[in-house]
């Protein structure tokens, strides 16, 4: 098949791209590069099956796709609050070209959605059904809320076109690939275990999130995508099992074989207090759950970045 994947250049999309070429696809990447790198494909250039786009998904343009991944959106509080228009942009205008595109070529699409549109949720853990408790105009609300109306745009298309659509809603994902300086509690917590500098957290370290090997989640799309009987349907995809923020913290400061002190922020605006996938939809549909375990994921996270942290300080 022919598949274009927006935002090829980024964290997901160029897992995904790698993927997709195991499976025997032609792959087109698309991306502007406001927040994704070349460094994450530059393994695949010489690739037979394999192109890159740079390109502006705000922006219609022509290419055939028999599948449409669309990841194109910062992701991270850092990005998308540095970009909040462009952001807000390519959740809604983007998709909508990308919509169109599926729609004129007989496509299937995927919309990469987010566990953020569920906000600082009510219900814990999060279902598919639950509606979220979102600030529409707090300093978050350009990737919510505009994730929101992506998920809007896509079912109007899948209810007035047909069009074979599907939403996934990414939960917390790590692994190589990340931004150095993305600002998420993973690279965070690691580069500055590294550095044998203190790690920061925000709030008490009380907080929880469910973190997902990037491996295991790309998984999941190809399965959300690809499987018969699932246009038209909303899936969570991430881990379910669930850990504080401190946790976190002292798991990666014993995997990087440090001690460093713990230097705690104020809570950031609109953070979640909890965050846990119930991914009992997913596991009946797609037969999917995570299989790469948290001290595996971590340990193979940590290597990719000790190559980028050095490297770095030698420059």
């Amino acid at each position: 098949m022919k598949i274009v994947v927006t935002g090829g250049a980024g964290f997901i999309g160029s897992h995904l791209c790698v993927r997709l070429l195991k499976a025997g696809h032609d792959v087109v990447s698309v991306d502007n590069l406001l927040t994704g790198s070349l460094d994450n494909i530059a393994t695949l250039h010489n690739h037979p099956r394999f192109a890159f786009l740079q390109h502006d998904v705000t922006q219609p343009f022509a290419c055939e796709a028999d599948a449409i991944f669309h990841l194109a959106s910062p992701a991270s509080p850092v990005g998308y609050m540095e970009h909040p228009i462009e952001t807000i942009l390519v959740n809604s205008l983007g998709t909508y070209y990308m919509l169109q595109m599926a729609r004129e070529q007989r496509a299937r699409f995927l919309i990469a959605s987010t566990s953020e549109i569920y906000g600082d949720p009510l219900i814990h853990p999060q279902q598919e059904e639950y509606w979220g408790n979102v600030n529409p105009i707090g300093p978050r609300a350009c990737y919510d809320e505009s994730k929101r109306l992506g998920e809007t745009l896509t079912m109007e298309y899948y209810r007035q076109f047909q069009v074979n659509t599907r939403i996934v809603r990414i939960f917390n994902t790590y692994g190589p690939h990340s931004q150095v300086s993305d600002g998420r509690m993973v690279p965070n917590f690691i580069t500055q275990a590294l550095n044998n500098e203190q790690l920061t957290i925000y709030g008490d370290g009380s907080k929880t999130r469910s973190i997902c090997y990037v491996s295991d989640l790309v998984e999941g799309l190809m399965l959300a995508m690809f499987q018969s009987d699932t246009a038209g349907e909303v899936f969570n995809l991430g881990n379910p099992n669930e850990h504080t923020i401190l946790e976190y913290a002292q798991i990666i400061m014993n995997l990087c074989n440090v001690s460093v002190p713990i230097h705690y922020q104020p809570s950031r605006a609109d953070d979640p207090e909890r965050r846990r996938p119930n991914i009992a939809k997913t596991q009946r549909i797609l037969g999917w759950q995570p299989t790469v375990t948290l001290e595996d994921g971590l340990q193979q996270t940590i290597s990719w970045f000790k190559c980028r942290v050095f490297k770095m300080a030698t420059v």
